[in-house]
């Protein structure tokens, strides 16, 4: 396997390094198995031997049932399973994907690394799994919460969409629920949202109990949802119909973020399904909450958690085809 270079760090670095598909081999390898020991994804083993010419490991690990498949390549296990796309397209289109401030369409990386616009769809799909981080504990210190309705206006629907959404037939927005977690001396602000079905209390106070430490510094606005969260936590409250700040108690930090991720639905997404917004969620979140580094660093991140995590084209699109 030809030795990973030095790592890229721009755009224009990411193209010319993963040129070369040996190069961009030695780099998943290195980022799926960091210590150098390949491992067998059906068994662990890391008895594994690899295959030069066709670029296949190998378990020697022969105490295993019959459904073990001894060759494995490095997609195996892995968002990119199953793809006949090289890795050059998919590590270019992760690029993309994990560093655009405003995200990606499928239609821009349909054009720039040629593959269908359907493809390129999916792919970003499976990209997005990627990047879904590990709730990583509870939120402390000061904290914000807002929420948020996310989805199209009816004036700008196509009339048959229109017609059924002021007709009940179709919801028109979602509500989403935003706690940030603000900036300290040993850590940058922190994000976290979630697709809510309602932004009555019930709902509203489970996800701040289930994500906040009890005893932390909660800033919300005046709905009446938030009302009696001052029995676990330092609420401060802010009225805007008479101020948006207050010394420290507002929700800036929510509502900057809240512009962010409609300016990128909006204008690089356009239209996304209320079923699917969570994984755009996810995304946004994602770019926000590892901001601290540079274009390699959020990149690398991703690409270390790709391992374990797939998604099929029918749990996408709901076509489950014949049994």
């Amino acid at each position: 396997m030809t030795p990973a270079a030095k790592r890229p760090e721009t755009l224009q670095q990411a193209i010319e390094y993963f040129s070369d598909a040996d190069r961009c081999f030695a780099y998943v390898v290195q980022m799926r198995w960091p210590t150098g020991k390949v491992a067998c994804p059906s068994c662990g083993s890391e008895n594994v031997g690899f295959i030069e010419t066709r670029k296949l490991f190998e378990c020697r690990n022969k105490n295993v049932g019959l459904d073990h498949k001894r060759q494995f390549s490095i997609k195996v296990g892995t968002i990119f399973e199953d793809s006949p796309l090289p890795l050059k397209s998919w590590l270019l289109a992760m690029w993309m994907a994990v560093n655009c401030k405003n995200g990606v369409s499928s239609y821009e990386v349909h054009r720039a690394i040629k593959v269908t616009q359907k493809s390129a769809w999916f792919m970003l799909h499976r990209i997005r799994l990627a990047m879904q981080a590990k709730d990583g504990g509870k939120l402390g210190g000061e904290v914000e919460a807002d929420e948020s309705y996310i989805g199209g206006r009816a004036r700008f629907m196509h009339k048959h969409r229109r017609d059924q959404v002021q007709r009940g037939r179709g919801a028109s927005k979602v509500a989403v629920m935003g706690l940030l977690q603000r900036t300290s001396a040993d850590r940058k602000s922190k994000v976290r949202l979630q697709v809510v079905k309602s932004i009555k209390r019930p709902f509203i106070q489970s996800e701040v109990r289930k994500n906040v430490e009890a005893g932390s510094t909660l800033y919300t606005d005046q709905l009446q949802s938030y009302a009696g969260l001052d029995r676990d936590y330092v609420h401060g409250v802010i009225d805007h119909a008479e101020a948006y700040v207050d010394g420290q108690v507002h929700t800036n930090g929510m509502e900057n973020f809240w512009s962010l991720l409609k300016r990128t639905i909006k204008g690089t997404y356009v239209s996304v399904e209320p079923f699917h917004l969570f994984r755009y969620l996810d995304e946004q979140a994602y770019r926000f909450n590892e901001r601290g580094g540079n274009d390699g660093d959020r990149f690398e991140l991703a690409l270390k958690s790709i391992v374990g995590k797939r998604i099929m084209f029918k749990d996408l699109t709901g076509h489950q085809g014949v049994a």
